[in-house]
């Protein structure tokens, strides 16, 4: 074993990419007893293998109504200092995605009169290429104790759970943030109000394709074990 972390602190040479496996350091007064907390190997397996699929590759059938609830309701437990739901979810399914689509085709022809006709429905035809579109709202609160980057990174967070429990049911989604989330005018045309930002359309549907992983950061690349210094 390696000494790497302050008095008792050790990493096994034989864990994968060096990362420590347990912190043995002197309990503090108030530790209590560990549990028999039980392992997901399932779910670990899952978020291994876990990777964004393209829009073109998101298909009918889209998540029962059943299912995107429960979605929903996993991407709300989120770490959320203060319990403040700094989020929000927007969703846009079935029919409401082409006339949604079309809002924004109307408002982009306006802020771009010399647009050309072949890109005249583009935005209705972005919104129908998933079965449904999950709109994710940040909407932090400036006047609250904690800071406004930790809600911020709540609203990540919860992003970021919902996609994992699309995978876990067998779905594909693809986060985005184009032009209707980064426009303050489109965005509003979905509700979106003042003091409130989209972080993301988190697209989802069936997967047509399982395509090959990207190049991943190795976790040594990426990871620092913090020491004192010297002296």
């Amino acid at each position: 074993m390696t000494q790497m972390e302050g008095p008792g602190a050790t990493v096994s040479p034989e864990h994968p990419e060096g990362i420590p496996r347990r912190h043995h350091g002197a309990a503090p007064a108030h530790a209590g007893v560990a549990i028999a907390a039980p392992r997901f190997e399932a779910a670990l397996d899952m978020l291994e293998r876990r990777r964004s699929l393209p829009l073109r590759s998101l298909v009918e059938p889209g998540p029962m109504d059943d299912e995107l609830h429960r979605m929903l309701a996993i991407a709300a437990r989120v770490p959320d200092h203060g319990r403040l739901v700094p989020w929000r979810f927007i969703v846009v399914a079935g029919e409401a995605r082409a006339a949604a689509g079309a809002r924004m085709d109307a408002l982009y022809k306006r802020q771009n009169p010399d647009l050309p006709e072949s890109k005249a429905d583009m935005w209705r035809l972005y919104m129908l290429r998933a079965p449904v579109t999950v709109v994710l709202v940040s909407r932090p609160d400036a006047a609250a104790k904690v800071p406004v980057f930790n809600q911020i990174l709540s609203a990540g967070a919860a992003g970021m759970a919902l996609v994992s429990a699309a995978s876990a049911l067998g779905y594909g989604a693809q986060w985005l943030l184009k032009w209707p989330g980064r426009d303050p005018e489109a965005a509003a045309l979905l509700g979106v109000g003042a003091g409130e930002q989209v972080a993301g359309f988190i697209h989802l549907g069936s997967p047509a394709e399982q395509p090959a992983d990207r190049p991943r950061p190795a976790a040594d690349a990426v990871v620092t074990v913090w020491q004192p210094a010297a002296g």
